[in-house]
């Protein structure tokens, strides 16, 4: 069965009449009329009948009908994906990004791929590393801006960005606010407000008991902007990526006896091939200096 012995088919079936038909297709009708009795042969039973009344469509033939249009339909979109897989300016590129990932890094970027590009489609979504993962994984996403907290997984291809330090976020009028650096061991001591969706949650809580302390936590929540608004209010302090967007109100502060940083990576499926566009995005990205 050929795409263009379906094309003949739907056409007949459109103007019962071979000949209009023939031009639609930009045949000659002996042609259409040929491509035609293949098909029906393949299908063991004829789609039409022309007498002096004209053409008239089988039973059989109305009974193929909606399955000779889905085909058609499927190789329609099949040859579009294709256009967009292999074209660079077609193609969207489904991108996912860390929620703890601060936009600001990223607008220079995105800015300039789209001025290369402007007539790629880019598609963000804000997750959790798990999240990112699944939608990774089951091909819902392209790419995924994230960090590991350990090493990344083997079924991933992570291409470093940047390197991002964390720093601990203190209230205005805080006494931490007027010192240059803290030491781990005396932030542990402070009411802590912890960052659920935070892929380090775990490494803090692991830092501090390497020093034989338990973290006070005084709460917990997966929204950034309700620990920010917290730590603002005066409620602890928290381990923000030095990156983040802050709210007013909030100073951040290194550490003055460790470096504690992740690593921020753009990442997709390591046997998995990237379509035009978002392979382009990512050698756009490898090349970008990521002040």
């Amino acid at each position: 069965m050929e795409a263009h012995e379906i094309r003949y088919a739907l056409a007949v079936y459109r103007h019962l009449n071979f000949t209009r038909a023939a031009a639609q297709c930009f045949v000659t009708t002996p042609a259409l009329s040929r491509g035609l009795r293949k098909l029906e042969d393949e299908l063991d039973a004829p789609l039409f009948t022309r007498d002096t009344h004209g053409v008239r469509v089988t039973s059989f033939g109305a009974l193929m009908r909606p399955h000779l249009e889905q085909i058609a339909n499927g190789m329609a979109a099949a040859r579009v994906a294709s256009k967009q897989f292999l074209d660079t300016d077609e193609a969207p590129v489904r991108i996912g990004v860390m929620c703890t990932v601060g936009p600001a890094r990223f607008l220079g970027f995105l800015g300039e791929f789209r001025l290369a590009h402007p007539r790629c489609q880019m598609q963000l979504a804000d997750h959790g590393v798990d999240d990112l993962t699944e939608q990774l994984l089951s091909g819902a996403l392209d790419l995924a801006v994230m960090a590991f907290p350990e090493r990344a997984d083997p079924r991933f291809t992570a291409q470093l960005l940047y390197r991002e330090p964390f720093r601990i976020a203190v209230p205005a009028g805080h006494p931490f606010a007027e010192r240059d650096s803290i030491p781990l061991a005396e932030a542990a001591q402070e009411p802590h407000l912890l960052r659920e969706s935070c892929e380090y949650q775990g490494y803090w809580l692991d830092q501090v008991r390497q020093l034989g302390m338990e973290l006070p936590v005084a709460f917990r929540s997966e929204r950034e902007d309700w620990i920010q608004t917290m730590v603002a209010g005066g409620f602890g302090i928290s381990f923000v990526p030095e990156f983040s967007p802050l709210m007013p109100g909030i100073q951040l502060r290194p550490f003055s006896d460790r470096t504690i940083e992740r690593e921020v990576s753009l990442v997709h499926i390591a046997d998995r091939p990237l379509n035009a566009a978002a392979a382009e995005f990512a050698q756009f990205a490898a090349a970008w200096t990521w002040r």
